[in-house]
């Protein structure tokens, strides 16, 4: 699996912001990929070090539309958090 396809997008949130201030960015990943996976793929894109990754997981929520029923895509999301010496990274930068 390559790095670009471990790593979705980023997550903007209120909450992910306010972890900024932690040396704590938030990624949505692909749901097979594992910690080191996420490790590694950050370290490459990005260039810095990480420290610890936290990994969640979403189920996908039950919809409707009409009489037609289904569910929305499952997710995972991990929190890295960088070490102290490794630069940020400027994609949360606004």
């Amino acid at each position: 699996m390559d790095a670009r396809d471990v790593i979705k997008r980023p997550v903007i949130t209120e909450r992910s912001m306010n972890d900024l201030n932690d040396r704590k960015y938030t990624f949505e990943v692909d749901v097979r990929a594992n910690k080191t996976q996420v490790k590694q793929a950050v370290e490459e894109i990005f260039g810095v070090k990480v420290e610890k990754v936290n990994i969640m997981n979403y189920k996908g929520k039950f919809k409707r539309m009409g009489r037609y029923t289904g569910f929305t895509n499952k997710r995972r999301k991990a929190i890295v958090k960088l070490t102290e010496d490794s630069q940020e990274i400027e994609i949360f930068q606004a």
